[in-house]
């Protein structure tokens, strides 16, 4: 699956980029934390991976193609936390969101070691892999689908003036609690409005906090 670009309304595309985007020192955080957390990956692998085959035989990884920065798709990367059909059984599951994402908190797809995998956050930790490549960054906006952005009116695409990111406004705020979209929104253009590099190690220690007490977590 080649990674191509989401169609962004003419005239929305942004003159100058954001100081997110240009910084050094937060690349370099983000190739040093990507470094580190691909590390602690591979140490979980063997265990993580025979874990969800022996669960539900199939893929360790789950893939899944997402829009970056400027509306650039990439692929993403986690462990798998579902059955392996369930992009085809999302239609028969009830959307609990508000809005262009989908939620459910008692979402039936979910294998039993997946709810470990997701309450725990480790599903999210193959995503090392694309903050190294420079599709995502450790602190950014919540990474949309591209089903998600074809929806888009033009004000959600300010939240595409920066790279996606492993963690986020999102996710010290709420994690899976938030179920209105306007709400993602909002607090992603915060960010965006807020943004620092004191900031982004500020959302990293509240984000390992929220992690640890496993708060919003489903």
């Amino acid at each position: 699956m080649r990674a191509t670009r989401s169609p962004r309304p003419t005239g929305l595309a942004t003159s100058t980029s954001h100081p997110a985007v240009t910084s050094s020192i937060k690349r370099m955080l983000d190739i040093l934390g990507a470094l580190v957390g691909l590390i602690l990956t591979a140490l979980l692998l063997p265990l993580v991976g025979i874990a969800i085959y022996l669960d539900d035989p199939g893929p360790i990884f789950y893939r899944q193609q997402r829009v970056g920065l400027k509306g650039k798709c990439f692929l993403i990367w986690k462990f798998r936390s579902m059955v392996r059909d369930a992009e085809e059984m999302q239609h028969l599951v009830e959307n609990q969101a508000n809005g262009y994402i989908f939620k459910n908190e008692r979402d039936p797809r979910v294998t039993r070691v997946g709810q470990f995998l997701r309450q725990s956050s480790l599903d999210e930790f193959p995503q090392f892999w694309n903050v190294l490549r420079g599709e995502m960054s450790l602190v950014g906006t919540r990474p949309p689908t591209v089903c998600e952005v074809k929806q888009y009116e033009p004000h959600h695409w300010q939240r595409l003036d920066i790279k996606p990111g492993l963690t986020g406004e999102w996710q010290v705020n709420g994690r899976s609690d938030v179920k209105d979209f306007e709400e993602v929104v909002r607090m992603d253009l915060y960010y965006l409005h807020r943004w620092s590099i004191a900031y982004d190690l500020q959302i990293i220690a509240q984000t390992v906090l929220v992690v640890l007490r496993r708060t919003g977590a489903v």
